[in-house]
């Protein structure tokens, strides 16, 4: 697990119930016990407050460091998505989006990571479209500096929707990749609501991280466009449910780790 990754999961899964901060030992020992180095997490850390995503903040003599409104805002979306339970409900029209590239191919490839997580498959060149229209759409493609005009609307053509999904995402390719993740998934019960914190936190933060790369690949798409089987709500269902039978003792965990990396192991923030 990359650094980055421990600590954006840590801000994004735990800590808006520690006000959006945290002592900067609390984040290196929790990071540790995902297989982060102290080093690593630190370098993840500084980059993360160059980027406007964590803000240096001191708290009763604690150096430790908060989400900004940005982070925040964005942390919030992404957890809606991590732990819905499912796609809503789809009135049958596409988002289209239109991007006017303007910049190198390094800006013009960030355009497309940020389209891509957002949930828009790539249609034609400059051509994005999504079942969902996403309400990050327009500050994202702004903070690139990049113009774009948008509609939804009833496409007209001889693909019908559920090709058009097969145009836009490897539908098969996910599948399988859902059907791979389920096999790495326990059981929710016996036991996983018994596990010690110390256990809990590290097997809870790996299972929702590898889930959130679906985010990068999956817009959640309507059933009405996908093929008979799919394993992917299937999969939803079971991870939601190892994930709740494990938050309890992975929350434990976050909030004495938090508080023992305080002055005098104070409570947390």
């Amino acid at each position: 697990m990359h650094a980055r990754s421990a600590v954006v999961d840590l801000y994004g899964d735990h800590l808006p119930a520690h006000g959006w901060w945290a002592p900067v030992a609390g984040v290196v020992r929790l990071a540790q016990t995902c297989g982060v180095t102290p080093a690593a997490t630190r370098t993840a850390v500084s980059r993360l407050v160059r980027e406007g995503w964590l803000a240096a903040r001191t708290i009763d003599g604690a150096r430790g460091y908060a989400a900004t409104p940005l982070a925040q805002h964005r942390l919030r979306r992404a957890h809606v998505r991590i732990y819905a339970p499912g796609p809503p409900a789809w009135d049958g029209r596409w988002h289209v989006v239109v991007v006017e590239h303007h910049g190198d191919r390094r800006r013009r490839d960030h355009v497309a990571a940020s389209l891509g997580y957002l949930g828009y498959g790539h249609l034609a060149t400059a051509t994005w479209v999504s079942p969902w229209v996403s309400p990050e759409l327009g500050a994202v493609l702004e903070g690139h500096g990049a113009a774009w005009t948008a509609w939804t609307g009833d496409p007209h053509g001889s693909r019908s929707p559920a090709e058009l999904a097969r145009r836009l995402w490897d539908l098969p390719a996910l599948a399988a990749s859902y059907e791979e993740f389920a096999r790495t998934l326990p059981a929710p019960e016996p036991g996983l609501s018994t596990l010690p914190p110390h256990a809990a936190y590290p097997l809870r933060t790996r299972l929702v991280h590898e889930w959130r790369k679906f985010l990068f690949r999956d817009p959640g798409l309507p059933a009405e466009v996908l093929p008979p089987g799919w394993p992917g709500q299937r999969v939803r269902q079971r991870l939601l449910e190892v994930a709740d039978a494990l938050a309890p003792s992975a929350g434990a965990f976050v909030e004495g780790t938090l508080r023992s990396a305080r002055p005098g192991g104070g409570p947390a923030a």
